[in-house]
C-alpha cells in the first residue's frame, strides 16, 4: 500500500518545512524561559514569528531545500538544509546588530536565536530521515525479496546501494558489503556492515544468498574467477557495474546492473606498451588501416587515434560497417584528421589510387577473410582476398616507400589444416620473402608479372608480421553465438568435447601489434603471448550458469562435430619453428623457414591463375604445393594431400 504513496507536491514540503521552525521557534522560547510559557510577550512572539518566516520564506525558495525527495534523503538534502538554516538566522542576527545599532532594543536575544537554528536544523533532517526510514522499512516488508552482497566496499559499492534504495521497483535488500582490505572490515556503510571477503562462502550458505554484485574495479581477475566459481557452485547470479566512466556523475540505473559477462572472465591484466616510442614513430605520419571497418581493424583505428598521427585512412569494402566506424569517430575524436575509404584491397586499381592520393607512411593490412567453414567452401575468394589482396598492398607498399607494413595473421596459419589458415600462411610467406628480397642490392621482381619492375623501387619498406589466436567479441567468434543461443532458450552447439581455443582481448591484441610493429626491424614474425587455452565446452557451461541457468537442464548442450577444416587445437608455432623473447614479455619471434622471394612470386602467380578461373581444386593442389605442412582435416580436400605427395 505504502509503496503506491506518490511523490508529495513541492508546496506542502516547503509548508511543512516553515511550520518546523515554527515549532523550533517556539521550542527556543521554552527553553529561555524554562518552560514558563505564560513569560512569553506575545506581540514580540508574534512579530519575530512573522520576521523569522519571511526570512525563511525567501532562504528556503531559493535554497530550494523543498526540491529533494524526501524518501531518497541524502547528504546533499543536509548541507542544502544547513545552509538554508545558517543564512536565515544569520540574517535575523544582521537585522538585530542594524537595530541596535540605531539605538533600540534588539528584537530577539541571541541565546534564542543559536538554540532556535540548532533545534530548526535538528528537527528538519530528524522528519526527513524518519520518512526515509519509514519507507526503507516498508520497502523491506516484502518476503520474496532477493538477498544482495555488494562485493566492494568503495565509492561504487556505496553508488550501487543507494541505486536500489531510489528505485522502488527493485525487488532486492542488502545484506553486506564484502570486502579484501581487512582495516574496512567491521566498519559501516549507509547503515549496513562491511564483512571480510574471506568469509564470502560462508556468508552465502547462512544467508541465502541470492546474488553477488562485484562493485570494485581492482579486484584481481583469478581472485574475481575464484568468487565466480564459488557462486555458481551455490546457484548465486552474479551481476557486474558497468565502467566508472559511463556513471562517473552519479548516473548509476538498475537498469545498468547487469549479469557480468564471459569476457570480463576472461581479460588478462593490462598490458603496457611503449607509448612514448610509437609517439615518436607516428607523429605527423599518414597511417593507412585496411579492414578498418572490421573487428581488430577498427580498434586498431581507435587506439591510433591516441596519437598524433597526420591522417589516418580507412579502407574496407563494407560500405555500411566503415559508415558505422566513420561516424563514432566523428563524435569522439573531432580535432582528428581521418578519411574513410570505400575499397575492396583485391582491386589493384582502386588501391593504386589509393597509395598515389594519400601516400601512406605506415600500413596496417588487417583485411581478411576469416570465416574457417566458409573459405574451405570458396577456396579461390580466400586467394583473391587472403593471398592476392597481400599481395597488392604489400607491393604498393614499395612503389610508394612506405615506411612500415604490418600484417595481421592468425595463429590457424601454423600447420594449416584449413583453406582460411592456409590462405594467411602463403601472405606471410610473401611479406616476409619480399621483405628479405628488398634488402638485397640485386632486388627485381624476377617474373616481370608485377607492375613494380616498371618503375622506381623504392626498397626502404619493413614488413613485420603479427600472429595471434581468437579474439574475444569478434566478428564470428564463438562467444557472441554462444549468447545468442542462450537467448534463444539453447541449444549452445560445441563442435567436439575436447576442442580448445586461446582468447585474447580486441583492445590487448591490437594493443601488440602496435608494439610489434613499433619493434619489428624488417621480415619478423611476431608471435604473441595467448595465456592458456580454454576448453569451449567448459566456456558454454559457464556462460549458461551466468545466464542463471542449469547447462543440460535448461540450456542443452550439444555436440555438432568438427567443421571443415577445424582444428581440435590451435598452435602458434609448427614443429619446426622456435622463439625468441624480445623486450616485450608478451611478444615473441618466430624463427621460421625462409623463402626464396624469385620462386615463392612464380609460385603465387600459378595459384592466382587457378584462383581467377575459380577451380578450386587446382587452387588447393597450389596451395599444397606451397605450403608443405597444410593437411585438410575433416574436409573434401583431405583426397588432395596424396595427391600433392605422389
Amino acid at each position: 500500500m505504502f509503496g503506491k504513496i506518490n511523490i508529495v507536491p513541492r508546496w506542502i514540503i516547503f509548508l511543512l518545512d516553515l511550520g518546523i521552525c515554527l515549532v523550533s521557534l517556539i521550542t527556543a522560547y521554552s527553553i529561555k524561559l524554562n518552560f514558563a510559557l505564560n513569560g512569553i510577550d506575545i506581540v514580540e512572539f508574534s512579530r519575530n514569528v512573522l520576521i523569522l518566516s519571511v526570512i525563511n520564506i525567501v532562504v528556503f525558495f531559493n535554497v530550494k531545500t523543498y526540491a529533494g525527495i524526501i524518501r531518497y534523503t541524502s547528504a546533499q538534502d543536509t548541507f542544502r538544509i544547513l545552509f538554508a538554516v545558517v543564512i536565515s538566522n544569520g540574517l535575523f542576527f544582521f537585522f538585530n546588530f542594524f537595530i541596535v545599532a540605531i539605538g533600540h532594543d534588539p528584537y530577539i536575544s541571541n541565546s534564542i536565536l543559536i538554540v532556535n537554528g540548532l533545534t530548526s536544523f535538528l528537527l528538519l533532517i530528524t522528519y526527513r530521515v524518519l520518512i526515509k526510514y519509514f519507507f526503507m522499512y516498508i520497502k523491506n516488508l516484502n518476503l520474496d525479496k532477493r538477498k544482495v552482497i555488494i562485493y566492494g566496499a568503495g565509492e561504487a559499492g556505496l553508488a550501487t546501494k543507494r541505486t536500489f534504495d531510489h528505485d522502488g521497483k527493485v525487488n532486492k535488500t542488502i545484506i553486506a558489503f564484502v570486502d579484501d582490505e581487512e582495516r574496512k572490515v567491521g566498519k559501516t556503510i549507509d547503515g549496513i556492515k562491511i564483512l571480510s571477503a574471506v568469509k564470502l562462502e560462508e556468508l552465502i550458505k547462512e544467508h541465502e544468498v541470492d546474488e553477488i554484485i562485484f562493485a570494485s574495479y581492482t579486484i584481481p581477475l583469478e581472485r574475481k574467477n575464484q568468487i565466480v566459481d564459488v557462486c555458481l557452485e551455490h546457484n548465486v547470479t552474479v551481476l557486474n557495474i558497468p565502467p566508472a566512466d559511463v556513471w562517473g556523475g552519479g548516473k548509476l540505473h538498475t537498469a545498468q546492473i547487469q549479469n557480468i559477462n564471459i569476457e570480463d572472465l576472461l581479460n588478462r591484466k593490462p598490458i603496457e606498451i611503449d607509448i612514448q616510442g610509437l609517439q615518436n614513430q607516428l607523429k605527423d605520419k599518414r597511417i593507412l588501416i585496411t579492414g578498418a571497418a572490421g573487428s581488430i581493424g577498427s580498434e586498431i583505428v581507435r587506439q591510433l587515434m591516441n596519437f598524433d598521427s597526420g591522417l589516418i585512412i580507412l579502407c574496407d569494402q563494407s560500405e555500411t560497417a566503415l559508415h558505422h566506424i566513420y561516424l563514432e569517430l566523428e563524435e569522439t575524436h573531432t580535432n582528428t584528421n581521418f578519411h574513410a575509404f570505400v575499397g575492396d584491397v583485391k582491386d589493384e586499381k582502386r588501391m593504386m589510387h589509393l597509395f598515389e592520393t594519400y601516400r601512406p607512411h605506415y600500413v596496417y593490412h588487417a583485411a581478411a577473410y576469416k570465416h574457417v567453414p566458409l573459405m574451405e567452401d570458396n577456396p579461390a575468394e580466400a586467394i583473391k582476398t587472403n593471398v592476392l589482396g597481400t599481395k597488392i598492398i604489400a607491393d604498393l607498399s614499395v612503389k610508394h616507400g612506405v615506411q612500415k607494413f604490418v600484417m595481421i595473421s592468425t595463429d590457424k596459419a601454423v600447420n594449416p589444416t584449413n583453406i582460411m589458415g592456409a590462405s594467411k600462411r602463403i601472405a606471410e610467406i610473401y611479406v616476409q620473402s619480399l621483405n628479405n628480397s628488398l634488402n638485397r642490392k640485386d632486388f627485381v621482381f624476377s617474373n616481370g608479372l608485377s607492375y613494380i619492375n616498371e618503375l622506381e623501387v623504392k626498397p626502404i619498406t619493413k614488413f613485420i608480421t603479427t600472429r595471434f589466436g581468437n579474439v574475444l567479441g569478434s566478428d564470428g567468434s564463438v562467444i557472441p553465438r554462444f549468447k545468442q543461443q542462450i537467448e534463444k532458450g539453447g541449444p549452445l552447439t560445441v563442435t567436439h568435447p575436447e576442442i580448445t581455443r586461446y582468447f585474447m582481448t580486441i583492445p590487448e591484441a591490437c594493443r601488440l601489434v602496435l608494439e610489434a610493429g613499433c619493434m619489428g626491424k624488417g621480415g619478423e614474425i611476431y608471435i604473441f603471448d595467448m595465456g592458456k587455452s580454454v576448453k569451449i565446452v567448459e566456456l558454454a557451461k559457464k556462460m549458461i550458469r551466468l545466464a542463471g541457468l542449469i547447462p543440460n537442464q535448461d540450456i542443452k548442450i550439444q555436440y555438432s562435430g568438427l567443421r571443415p577444416g577445424e582444428k581440435l587445437f590451435e598452435e602458434l608455432l609448427n614443429d619446426n619453428e622456435n622463439t625468441m623473447p624480445t623486450h616485450h614479455e608478451k611478444i615473441m619471434i618466430g624463427k621460421v623457414r625462409e623463402y626464396v622471394f624469385a620462386e615463392i612470386e612464380e609460385q603465387i602467380y600459378e595459384l592466382f591463375q587457378y584462383a581467377k578461373t575459380n577451380d578450386d581444386r587446382q587452387v588447393v593442389i597450389a596451395m599444397k604445393k606451397l605450403v608443405k605442412e597444410f593437411k585438410s582435416k575433416n574436409s573434401v580436400f583431405e583426397e588432395l594431400d596424396s595427391v600433392v605427395n605422389d
